[in-house]
């Protein structure tokens, strides 16, 4: 819950602009605050940047005051919706049938789920890493989902906003845990694009991304300039 319209223009023609200009980019997704979805839509027009929301109801319609339909994400643009993020599980007592639901309305909506999954602080104390990322990909992904058509997120929770990331022997691991558990409820992983999100710079993001099992990142407060933004794409193998 970042940004106003003149700051989240700027940002969004910053990357647009780089973007025109590099010789390749891999897949680049901005996910602004719903209110901006236009006018960031607008400023990467033309440019390899795809539109994302944060957010989705499970409903395509109905009497759901404040909230925003994947299909209406879809109609303004959008090509990407993030659901499950542990800070809507948290703030929001999400649970992984919600969570479902709503990658299930995205996928119904044409729209690429990228379905978050982590573990908590103390959920990594007792040892339960493994199991939670067992069940909440298993319980958040939908029965039509495919390594083609959903993206899934692994962030630790622990290290989202705390500076505290991960180890490549962690990150490695929680990733090959959910291409497994992927793969036995939804059939063939080996393509699945698992990012991993949780206090991503442009100092580390190398080391994540050439991390086996890495295909991308879920960047969070260094989105938030341009310059930081583009370190991190250009880390990219």
């Amino acid at each position: 819950m970042n940004g106003l319209p003149d700051m989240a223009q700027n940002l969004a023609e910053g990357v647009a602009s780089r973007a025109i200009g590099a010789k390749s980019v891999p897949d680049i997704v901005l996910c602004p605050p719903a209110p901006l979805l236009p006018s960031v839509g607008a400023a990467i027009t033309g440019a390899p940047v795809k539109l994302g929301a944060q957010d989705c109801h499970p409903k395509e319609k109905g009497a759901h005051t404040g909230d925003v339909s994947a299909t209406l994400l879809a109609a303004i643009g959008c090509r990407y919706v993030i659901v499950g993020h542990s800070e809507r599980r948290t703030d929001h007592g999400e649970t992984d049938s919600g969570v479902k639901a709503k990658a299930q309305a995205a996928l119904d909506a044409g729209l690429i789920p990228i379905i978050c999954v982590g573990e908590t602080g103390a959920e990594r104390d007792a040892g339960k890493t493994t199991e939670v990322i067992a069940a909440q990909v298993a319980g958040s992904t939908p029965e039509s989902a495919s390594q083609q058509n959903v993206v899934i997120a692994y962030e630790p929770v622990w290290a989202i906003g705390t500076g505290r990331t991960a180890t490549e022997s962690d990150i490695e691991t929680a990733h090959a845990q959910i291409r497994e558990t992927f793969g036995q409820k939804n059939g063939s992983a080996s393509d699945l694009r698992i990012l991993y999100g949780g206090s991503v710079k442009g100092s580390n993001a190398a080391a994540i991304l050439r991390t086996p099992g890495v295909n991308g990142a879920l960047v969070g407060g260094a989105s938030l300039n341009a310059d930081d933004f583009w370190s991190i794409i250009e880390a990219c193998p």
